[in-house]
């Protein structure tokens, strides 16, 4: 056992190794195809851009070249988005682990990090390193940009203009502490971004971002009138093609970072519920077997959990009793030889200790249901409070959606909503909902209590539809009200 959790360890202790240096791992791969494309460059073009204007080589050659090129790109877009999503999952799950990973070294030591065989000092430089590494990736990302009229750099980090001299190729130095406001910046693109469109949008007469706020507001003009004049000041403005840009670079970081926390939201509540359930209380572990052992057979006053189960248990008792006095009388009236008492006795006593077994592992699971499904709980909650910026996003994204759909579908999905879950029907639907997350958490089904839930929770709901309804989606869209009122009659 000893031998086994000690495996156990170190399997997890490598695991959270190669999970905390996921970062620093895609970066260095991205700094390595950013220096491939400089030495291209170099080599071959003089030092100048990938282009055939800076190389006298022929079409074909110059083809290999390109996609050479496109290759490095590729490399290093991907490994980039894997860095920005790996740091963002760490500051969600594990904020500390640039600390985890200080504490691993010191100031003078140097030490490989897992994954690349780098030799990488363990202190507060590793920070200044990745961060001359990002803006190496970004001068040379900045050389094969699309030249847009009054745009600025969409880099990671501000970065200055690459040198057409081959001495461009020498690694970066190592910068002063002082950079590490920047590293730590450059982390939070997507909520800059975010914030950038937020301050674009409240300047502008009509966006979709801007739909709560529309319809709070009513003016003497129609709204679509204000939004044509709107639309044409935006499509007059000499730079509308750089905002417009801007506005879609937003949306899709925006876009992005609310489906990665949607998620995140999803999926990692689950996996730790199960992980808890089926791993952490598992009877291979002393907190699983000790729950379990406390509603073992051996201890008849605490198999059953509440009397509910006790109820249940008999129940099925009896109804084996039943079925086997009419295979007796069933048999003694064919005129065939009946079973001995003390066989009928026995299998009595079988079925009772089948019957203790079956509802002692029900008890224990009911237990540990409650622990798994607070740890998942916990996990949703953390994940929200950490991630304000990520639900403001996920907030503008199913606003989108859900203005952007057309009238027949908006009054489509509030019909199937509101008969699902407020309909004649549904409470049918609510009493076997609650039945079953009684019966997983172990808690005896009162019928009252679930009665008083059908005849209140609904209708609280269909009261928020109405209000919903008639206060903003009527200002919003009023032809998907009349779509959704002709259908519904």
């Amino acid at each position: 056992m000893v031998s086994f959790l000690s495996r156990l360890r170190g399997y997890v202790q490598r695991a959270e190794q190669w999970y905390l240096t996921t970062p620093d791992r895609a970066l260095d791969e991205a700094y390595d195809a950013a220096l491939m494309i400089q030495a291209l460059e170099n080599e071959h073009f003089g030092g100048q851009k990938i282009s055939p204007n800076h190389s006298q080589v022929g079409q074909e050659t110059y083809a290999y070249f390109e996609q050479e090129l496109n290759k490095h790109l590729k490399t290093i877009r991907l490994r980039l988005s894997e860095f920005r999503l790996s740091r963002s999952t760490l500051n969600v799950t594990n904020p500390k682990a640039d600390r985890k990973l200080l504490q691993s070294g010191n100031d003078e030591t140097y030490s490989a990090e897992s994954g690349n065989g780098r030799l990488v000092s363990p202190s507060k430089e590793r920070t200044a390193i990745s961060l001359e590494k990002l803006q190496f990736v970004d001068r040379i990302l900045a050389r094969y940009q699309v030249p847009i009229q009054g745009k600025v750099s969409q880099a990671l980090v501000s970065v200055k203009p690459l040198p057409t001299t081959p001495a461009a190729a020498v690694p970066p130095a190592r910068s002063s502490q002082s950079s590490l406001e920047g590293y730590n910046g450059s982390a939070n693109l997507s909520a800059q971004l975010l914030a950038n469109q937020q301050a674009r949008n409240s300047k502008k007469p009509d966006t979709l971002s801007n739909l709560e706020t529309i319809s709070d507001k009513t003016g003497v003009l129609p709204r679509s009138i204000l939004g044509t004049i709107g639309r044409l000041k935006q499509e007059l403005d000499p730079n509308a093609e750089y905002e417009v840009m801007q506005d879609f670079q937003a949306k899709r970081q925006r876009t992005k970072m609310a489906i990665r926390f949607i998620l995140t939201l999803i999926a990692v509540p689950i996996l730790v519920q199960v992980a808890v359930r089926n791993v952490a209380l598992s009877d291979r572990f002393i907190p699983g077997h000790w729950i379990s052992r406390q509603f073992t057979i051996t201890n008849p006053s605490k198999i059953f959990l509440n009397g509910e189960m006790t109820e249940q248990a008999l129940k099925s008792l009896t109804a084996f009793e039943e079925r086997m006095k009419f295979e007796t009388l069933l048999r003694e009236t064919l005129g065939l030889e009946a079973p001995e008492v003390e066989a009928q006795e026995e299998r009595v006593r079988d079925r009772v200790r089948v019957i203790a077994k079956d509802y002692s592992h029900r008890s224990a699971s009911a237990v540990k249901n409650w622990i798994a499904d607070i740890a998942g709980v916990v996990t949703f909650a953390f994940i929200l409070t950490r991630g304000r910026v990520q639900v403001e996003a996920v907030k503008g994204f199913i606003d989108e959606i859900a203005y952007g759909l057309s009238d027949s579908a908006k009054a489509f999905i509030i019909i199937l909503f509101t008969d699902v879950f407020v309909g004649f029907h549904s409470p049918h639907g609510w009493e076997v909902l609650l039945e079953g997350i009684s019966e997983h958490l172990g808690i005896p089904p009162s019928r009252n209590f679930i009665f008083l839930f059908i005849a209140t929770f609904p209708v609280i709901l269909d009261t928020i539809f109405k209000y919903w309804i008639f206060r903003y989606l009527n200002r919003i869209s009023p032809s998907a009200v009349a779509t959704y009122k002709e259908m519904n009659e």
